[in-house]
Formats: C-alpha cells, sequence, structure tokens
C-alpha cells in the first residue's frame, strides 16, 4: 500500500460524507406551513449541516497535514485509518439525527449519538497520528520536529473536548449542539492558524 493511494482513498470517502450531508435537508412534501415558514423552521438542519461539513472540512485538512509528515505506511497505519473514514462516513447519519430531533422530547438521544459519534472519531484520529508519530515510526527523517509537537498537541484535547460536550447532551440537546458548533468553528481557526506554519 502507498501513501498516495491510501491519500487518494481517504479523499474519496471524505468527499462522499460531505456530500451526503446536504442530502438530509429538505422541504417536507406536504408543507403545514407557507413555505417561508417552513425553511425558516429547517434552521436546525442547516446548523447541523454547516456544523458537520466545516468538521469533516476540518478533519479532511488535518488528515492531509498528517500524510505530508509520512515517509512511508505500514499495514496497523492502514487499518488505523479505515477505522477513521468509518468513522467520517458515519458522520451523516447521527447529523440528520440531531437536526430533526434536537427540538424534540428525544433531543437528549440525538445529541448524545452525536457526541459518541465524534468522540470516537476523534480517538481515531488520534491514534492515527500517534502511532505514526511515536519515536517517528513513519514519519520522514526530515520532519520538522516543532510542526510534529504542534500536531500533537492540537490533537490531545479532541476526544475530551467531545465527551464533554457529549456529556452536556444529557442535560440539554440545545446546549449540547451549541458545544459542536464551537469545537467546529474553534478547530476551524485553529487549523488555519496552524496550517501558516505548515506551508
Amino acid at each position: 500500500m502507498t501513501r498516495a493511494r491510501l491519500e487518494a482513498f481517504a479523499d474519496g470517502i471524505f468527499a462522499i460524507a460531505a456530500t451526503l450531508l446536504i442530502l438530509d435537508v429538505g422541504v417536507p412534501a406536504a408543507l403545514n406551513e407557507s413555505l417561508g415558514r417552513e425553511l425558516l423552521s429547517l434552521w436546525p438542519q442547516y446548523f447541523a449541516y454547516v456544523v458537520s461539513f466545516l468538521t469533516i472540512g476540518i478533519m479532511w485538512v488535518n488528515h492531509h497535514r498528517i500524510m505530508r509528515q509520512l515517509e512511508r505506511v505500514d499495514e496497523p497505519f492502514v487499518f488505523l485509518n479505515i477505522g477513521l473514514l468509518l468513522c467520517i462516513a458515519f458522520v451523516p447519519f447521527p447529523t440528520r439525527v440531531l437536526a430533526e430531533f434536537v427540538r424534540t422530547d428525544d433531543g437528549n438521544a440525538a445529541a448524545v449519538l452525536y457526541g459518541i459519534s465524534m468522540t470516537v472519531t476523534a480517538i481515531f484520529f488520534g491514534s492515527v497520528w500517534f502511532y505514526a508519530s511515536h519515536g517517528r515510526r513513519l514519519l520522514h527523517p526530515d520532519a520538522d520536529p516543532r510542526m510534529v509537537s504542534g500536531i500533537t498537541r492540537s490533537y490531545l484535547p479532541g476526544a475530551p473536548i467531545y465527551a464533554t460536550a457529549t456529556l452536556v447532551g444529557l442535560v440539554s440537546a440545545e446546549a449540547s449542539a451549541a458545544l459542536y458548533g464551537l469545537i467546529a468553528a474553534f478547530y476551524m481557526v485553529s487549523s488555519a492558524f496552524f496550517g501558516q506554519a505548515d506551508e
């Protein structure tokens, strides 16, 4: 397995998952109100779509950043990537559930489902990087130690942050959903600034 082939496969999964998100945003066939009101009432779907699209986009950027640090890949790394991509491909499902149920009595379950999905994804993301970087196992010999250290620091809080937002979902689905949005915004900004040093 070459690094280029693995990256091409990953790019395809990221692209499909991001595209599938929009398929869950739609107006009911039978309108209960005017079209304008129905469109406004879909705001949870818009919000969930934007948050999940940004999250997938950020993960795609970070996956690309990881791959640029590698000299080679091995089978354990490939299988860790498969686990990560399995999580990425799953994202449209909890996104749809959260958008549909966040304002109902089942909102807590929907928020927790989304949070568990994101937490597991963050764990796999960290595992991919920590496996590759431990003892510089798969890294380029000339990989910048500052970049390696920076990537490591940026991945450490991912799972705990998502786990915290998941626990909030047990109490308030709306607050949990807002936290997921803030997490996506935080990683988008931090990734953009961090990426300036990666050019």
